[in-house]
């Protein structure tokens, strides 16, 4: 009777540590995704800086292009 007890216990022992470790692993791949996500928001956030500095660029290229037409327009004349 003890002896069924003990095997009992035993593998109730067993379960709970597996069910732990279980949690563990889980907790631990829920970190690493979000790990993963912040990278990936940090990632965005820099290319949408580049994006809009390219853009400025692009504003300051097309505006520096004007004025060296009207320069050049203002020249014919």
């Amino acid at each position: 009777m003890r002896e069924r007890e003990r095997e009992s216990a035993s593998e109730s022992e067993k379960e709970s540590e597996k069910e732990s470790a279980r949690e563990s692993e889980s907790k631990r791949e829920r970190e690493r995704e979000r790990a993963c996500e912040r990278v990936y928001e940090r990632v965005r956030e820099r290319e949408g800086e580049r994006g809009r500095e390219r853009g400025r660029e692009r504003g300051r290229e097309r505006g520096r292009a004007r004025e060296r037409a009207r320069a050049s327009e203002s020249e014919r004349e």
